[in-house]
């Protein structure tokens, strides 16, 4: 069937040209990529020997997508997409379900980024719980789902298939300056200290802590309140998961250079960076803002594929 309207590509929004990616000849897995996470992909591709299918991103006039896989021809297939927005979600499903048509017998999920992970509990009476309601969905079209630093661990349990958290955070010391002074690694809370930890022993110095972070569901405020450790003529270096508004983060940054810090520099596995996040961490005094691609942008100074590779 012809099709009307625009190619996509994963990093313009806007309507390209179509976008072909490297076909091997009948290999026994290929990787397949949603429009977002092209570079991510490849990434993987190089890091785990297998072959890329040519994938083709169209929408229609009336907005509806279509995501296909002319010539994939593999048992298995590695499908690959960030869910950075509902019409992620629905591309992906639809590459599941392409691959399926085109005779793969086997298909492994991996979500670089799970979008709406964080809404992972309802908190009243009629409120969905919209990472356990997009699990089953993608749990339609797979045999098994890896996904990179989820915001809980638990939300893999909503799956009803196998999934895995893959833990990608230290990926985030190499970008780091290799001369940190007396490095404190600090999660902005309690919940984030172990992706700190990760950090600080890629990095192979320093200390770790966190601060205490105070959320108002009433209000939708963030407090956070630093705890004992002297941070004073020292370099530090905040790691979290997402960095979604940079909010939180920017208020921490402030209370640093208050206690008199020396650079701080802000690492997540997950570059969300929504609206003005960017402008506001400048603004806040960070030396430098380091992600990976699990969100491709400006910030993705290191692939989280590696540790993606070790899984499959």
């Amino acid at each position: 069937m012809p099709l009307a309207g625009s190619r996509l590509t994963a990093t313009t929004p806007g309507p390209t040209t179509e976008t072909e990616l490297s076909v091997g000849s009948d290999p026994p897995d290929m990787i397949v990529t949603g429009s977002g996470s092209q570079t991510f992909a490849a990434a993987l591709a190089d890091a785990t020997g297998r072959d890329l299918a040519a994938v083709a991103y169209d929408r229609f006039p009336d907005g509806e997508l279509q995501a296909s896989v002319s010539g994939f021809d593999a048992d298995h297939a590695v499908v690959v997409a960030s869910t950075v927005s509902s019409d992620a979600h629905v591309e992906l499903l639809q590459l599941q379900d392409a691959v399926r048509e085109a005779g793969a017998s086997e298909v492994t999920t991996v979500l670089p980024y799970m979008g709406y992970a964080r809404q992972d509990e309802a908190f009243s009476a009629g409120e969905p719980v919209s990472a356990r309601a997009v699990a089953r969905a993608i749990s339609t079209g797979t045999d098994r789902v890896l996904t990179v630093n989820p915001h809980e661990a638990a939300v893999c349990d909503f799956f009803d298939v196998p999934a895995t958290g893959v833990d990608a955070a230290g990926r985030l010391a190499d970008p780091l300056p290799a001369d940190l002074r007396d490095p404190l690694f600090l999660s902005p809370d309690e919940g984030a200290t172990d992706l700190a930890t990760s950090v600080r022993d890629a990095y192979g110095a320093g200390a770790t802590d966190y601060f205490v972070k105070h959320r108002d569901y009433d209000t939708g405020g963030v407090a956070v309140e630093p705890n004992d450790t002297a941070v004073a003529g020292r370099d530090v270096v905040l790691v979290d998961d997402i960095v979604a508004t940079g909010s939180t983060m920017s208020e921490a940054i402030a209370v640093l250079h208050d206690r008199g810090v020396d650079r701080v520099f802000v690492t997540c596995v997950h570059p969300l960076l929504a609206a003005n996040a960017r402008t506001r961490l400048h603004r806040a005094g960070v030396a430098a803002l380091y992600g990976t691609d699990t969100i491709e942008g400006p910030v993705s100074r290191v692939s989280a594929a590696p540790p993606v590779a070790g899984h499959l």
